[in-house]
């Protein structure tokens, strides 16, 4: 039988307000889940959308995602398709970092730089014909000065061509999990069929942040200096000290683009924002919507992993209950303003039958509320009940029949 159960959430330690909440369940059906939007979806022109409503921004493309927990806390056409721009380079920088961390690259090895890196145009470098460049000083002139140069010289060391790079890239996207991507080349250069999602940008963001943390220190240099050529790094928020990192973007049909990264307090958000018309609107919009994230939005823990959300009765085990627990942290994204009416509901068969093994799914639990993120959570069994022997068994069903239950 299916039993479920709703909470409000009155203080910081839902624990505490499970407990003082009326034990006894509330016979229901799970509320259906509600449909994705699809991930194709084109662009509307509409305003940002927030669990707390609209938000004006003035870029065409916006998300912002808890790193933690991976909330969108703002949604502009994020899973749109765009022009990605130089905000590609996550991607280059991705298979680079994966090649230094498995030992194919070294950072001290030198890679050769052929007359296609030299003779590239746009944001540059300046690696010189016939030298060779060091891996870390490519790295810092793909990241902060955003060289088109570096990125080629990068690719063709690792797949032998750029254009097998953009393979690699392709293939790397689809064990991310991107879903509006496509990838023509290293840096971003314009081409009709290279695409991108904001989404998909904050997914490459906040992997690189994830499991890459040894190179993302290369983002928050600001500058860089090689062929006796200082360039800054182009991310404004980085420039003042708002962020540690990722990267910008610019075409003329893609506009000004920006992702940054920034961790207050022990809490780190991702910003990718696309489409807007300067350099100064593209630095205006990043400040007010990483400030609004940060000043709006807090990490609440409802549960460590090993709490008893419930305790379930079991029949025939040697346990007259066992405890329902999350097996995890469950930290979730939650506005300051509205974490208080949050609402946590509990779904569970009762009773178990016996045996049941630790560890195995028994539940779920799901938070719902005003401008809170829907999540749900499996419950799991947080202890073994072993069933019992056949006499005890036996006697067990004899009292519950002769009682008439």
């Amino acid at each position: 039988m299916m039993f479920r159960r709703s909470v409000l959430i009155t203080a910081l330690t839902p624990t505490v307000a499970l407990a003082q909440a009326p034990k006894k369940p509330v016979m229901g059906r799970p509320a259906p889940a509600k449909p994705k939007k699809p991930a194709d979806t084109p662009p509307t022109g509409s305003a940002a959308q927030t669990p707390l409503g609209p938000l004006d921004t003035a870029a065409k493309f916006a998300v912002i995602i808890d790193h933690t927990t991976g909330a969108t806390l703002l949604d502009k056409d994020a899973d749109a398709s765009m022009v990605p721009s130089s905000m590609t380079k996550l991607m280059t920088a991705y298979i680079v970092y994966s090649m230094l961390k498995t030992g194919r690259l070294k950072l001290d090895q030198m890679l050769p730089v052929s007359e296609k890196a030299w003779r590239m145009q746009g944001s540059k470098m300046f690696v010189a014909l016939g030298t060779q460049v060091k891996v870390e000083d490519l790295i810092r002139g793909m990241i902060v000065q955003s060289g088109n140069d570096a990125c080629i010289v990068l690719a063709e060391a690792i797949a032998g061509s750029e254009e097998q790079f953009a393979e690699l890239m392709n293939t790397k996207g689809r064990e991310l999990g991107l879903q509006q991507s496509h990838f023509r080349n290293s840096t971003g250069w314009p081409d009709a069929e290279h695409r991108m999602s904001a989404r998909d940008i904050a997914v490459v963001a906040r992997r690189l942040i994830t499991d890459f943390p040894e190179y993302y220190k290369y983002d928050a240099e600001k500058s860089f200096k090689y062929n006796n050529i200082d360039q800054a790094n182009r991310n404004p928020l980085v420039q003042k000290n708002l962020a540690d990192g990722l990267k910008t973007g610019h075409t003329d049909d893609g506009g000004y683009g920006l992702v940054g990264s920034s961790e207050r307090r022990g809490r780190r958000v991702i910003l990718v924002l696309n489409g807007m018309t300067s350099m100064h609107q593209r630095a205006e919009e990043g400040e007010k919507l990483l400030e609004w994230a940060f000043r709006e939005w807090e990490n609440v823990t409802l549960f460590s992993a090993a709490d008893t959300v419930e305790k379930v009765p079991v029949w025939l085990g040697t346990a007259p209950t066992v405890p329902l627990v999350a097996g995890r942290d469950v930290v979730l994204t939650m506005p300051k303003s509205w974490r208080n009416t949050a609402k946590v509901s509990l779904a569970y068969e009762t009773p178990v039958r016996a045996p049941v093994q630790r560890g195995s799914t028994l539940g779920t639990l799901t938070v719902t509320g005003r401008g809170v993120p829907e999540t749900e959570v499996q419950l799991l069994a947080g202890a073994d009940v072993p069933q019992l022997g056949f006499v005890n068994r036996a006697m067990a069903v004899l009292s519950k029949r002769l009682g008439g239950a």
